[in-house]
Parts: structure tokens; sequence; C-alpha cells
């Protein structure tokens, strides 16, 4: 059951990837990319697919922590606005109308918010 929770985190963190990642390479004309829609839909569903594996983990491997349910809400919450910002950005950029920089901004920001809060909270 390690390995399956191991490959779903793998791609959660490349989810994360793909909406730090252009987030980051276009600061200068921040947009909402199509990658990023899809990084942030990655991230929720293998996020909900852990979340669901966590008590799996908890009762199957007897060194592995009690979930931090508190945490496990704030994150989804804020994904939930981050899928949604990602997918109002993207039906723009799709649209050939201008992405507001605050929207495009606030998708990359707050994945990274949602990885801070992933390795900081204890």
């Amino acid at each position: 059951m390690t390995v399956v929770f191991s490959i779903v985190l793998f791609i959660h963190i490349v989810g994360a990837a793909m909406i730090v990642g252009p987030w980051i390479a276009n600061m200068k004309a921040p947009t909402v990319g199509a990658r990023q829609f899809d990084g942030a839909m990655t991230q929720l569903v293998t996020g909900i697919i852990l979340a669901g594996l966590l008590p799996v983990m908890v009762s199957t491997v007897p060194s592995w922590p009690t979930p931090d349910y508190p945490k496990l809400i704030v994150k989804f919450v804020v994904a939930i606005v981050v899928g949604a910002l990602a997918f109002v950005g993207n039906r723009r950029r799709k649209a050939g109308e201008p992405v507001a920089p605050g929207v495009a901004h606030a998708v990359g920001g707050l994945a990274l918010l949602n990885i801070a809060i992933a390795t900081i909270w204890p």
C-alpha cells in the first residue's frame, strides 16, 4: 500500500509543479495556461485520493502518523480556490480575453501557499 501512496503522492507533486512552474516562468506577462488548470485538477484529485488513503495507511503501517485533518481541510479549501481561479483564467485565455494579473498571481501564489502548508505546518 505504501507503493500506491508514494505513486499518488508523486503525481500530486507533479501537479504542483504544473501550476507553480508556468507561474514563475510568466511572471512578467502573467496569465493562466492550460497546464496550470490541468495541474490544479491533478492536485485536487490526487489530494482527495491521498486523504482517502490515509486511514488505510494508519491501519496497515504501524509507524504511520495520524492524519492532521484540520491541515487537510485547509489544503482542500485552498486547492478548490486554485482550481476555480485556474478554470476562470483558462476560460478567459481560451476566449481571447485578457487574464487579470491578479488572477494569474492568485493561482500561482495560492498553489505555492498550499505547498508551504504541506511542508511547514507541523
